[in-house]
């Protein structure tokens, strides 16, 4: 089945002969994300409510995606794609997509339009950052700290470099295990501008600086490689202050009522979106198109928006973003973008760190084991 004659007979065409799709259809589901508060709020509104509308459909769900390039590059070259979608960030997808592992999609033929008839592509607009990629979230990475660290002495951090202040804000950090953000708040932090970040970070010279500053609080430091794992140190009290993304952090404040507050600062922007590997079965890729044109419509998006603060993709979402599905608060002020929470953001560079990326995570990764 050629992918044109695929795409017409799933998404809309469903409604008006679900049966005749049904039986090319895969009976099963692997769905790749990260776990945690996110993939909850992925279950709640998009596969739980698929599952509803089709019996018998198995959903599985790998929290992987931390690991996805490489274990992608590993399934292409053993022949054997054993996921039909992954959720990545818009870096990630743009290597993917380079190197072939991503599967180019026409977005205006393969996902819903907006309830105004707007095409998809407009409706995503600039966020669909690849030809493969087709975005769910904006969100952020930020850091929350606890709130009754007795040696603070009533002092709570209200700057990014704040995280590198150990004499005024002592104990135990937690950092992700990846270059990616850390090298760009520890080159912020050691004085460069904002707009001059990656041009430094592109060079050894502005590489060793960022390390050599993260090195000032390395030996207090807790690396994170699951996005759950700050909000538990958190929580437990092993870490005091410590990054992970900005959704993880309202689950942990508001939902569980942990004594933890957000610092917004420098906080940086990014995406999570589906992409859809190449070379699936014709069966397996018509149920994974089938699903992804329902669960990436406008309301879809908005509804995940219900269980947790990330801002949805589409423009057309937003007005129906509204309150949380069980605490009942306004959602909109929990947001990354809200205005309150934004002012002063960090953009990052999504193609910069495409092109960079392994060399760095090596890079990275001999620095930690020093």
């Amino acid at each position: 089945m050629k992918l044109k004659s695929l795409m017409l007979t799933t998404g809309a065409a469903l409604a008006a002969a679900p049966m005749a799709v049904a039986q090319d259809m895969a009976d099963s589901m692997t769905l790749v994300s990260w776990g945690g508060a996110y993939q909850a709020s992925q279950i709640n509104a998009y596969s739980d409510p698929y599952k509803a509308m089709h019996e018998g459909l198995e959903v599985v769900w790998d929290e992987s995606s931390a690991e996805a390039v490489a274990k992608l590059r590993a399934m292409n070259e053993a022949g054997n794609i054993t996921w039909d979608l992954v959720d990545v960030v818009a870096s990630d997808a743009i290597r993917l997509c380079d190197e072939g592992l991503a599967m180019e999609i026409d977005h205006d033929e393969m996902l819903a339009p907006a309830p105004d008839g707007t095409p998809a592509s407009e409706d995503f607009g600039d966020l669909i950052v690849s030809d493969c990629y087709i975005p769910q979230i904006v969100y952020s990475t930020t850091f929350g700290f606890r709130t009754d660290v007795e040696a603070w002495n009533g002092a709570e951090p209200d700057d990014i470099c704040d995280v590198f202040d150990l004499e005024t804000f002592p104990g135990q950090r937690s950092l992700e295990k990846r270059p990616i953000n850390n090298m760009e708040w520890a080159l912020l932090c050691d004085g460069v501008a904002k707009a001059d970040v990656y041009d430094v970070l592109e060079t050894e010279e502005g590489q060793a600086r960022a390390l050599a500053k993260l090195d000032t609080i390395k030996d207090s430091v807790v690396w994170w490689s699951a996005g759950a794992d700050t909000p538990q140190l958190l929580a437990d009290g092993e870490v005091v202050i410590g990054s992970t993304y900005n959704g993880r952090l309202f689950s942990l404040i508001e939902e569980q009522g942990q004594p933890v507050k957000m610092l917004w600062d420098a906080q940086v922007f990014d995406l999570d979106g589906w992409i859809i590997p190449t070379g699936l079965p014709e069966d397996r890729l018509a149920r994974v198109m089938d699903f992804l044109y329902f669960a990436t419509d406008t309301q879809r998006l908005a509804d995940q928006a219900k269980y947790i603060s990330y801002g949805p993709a589409r423009a057309s979402s937003a007005p129906l973003v509204s309150t949380h599905a069980s605490l009942g608060i306004e959602m909109a002020p929990h947001m990354p973008t809200d205005p309150n929470n934004a002012k002063n953001t960090f953009l990052y560079n999504y193609e910069w760190w495409a092109d960079y990326r392994d060399d760095l995570d090596a890079k990275f990764q001999a620095w930690l084991a020093q």
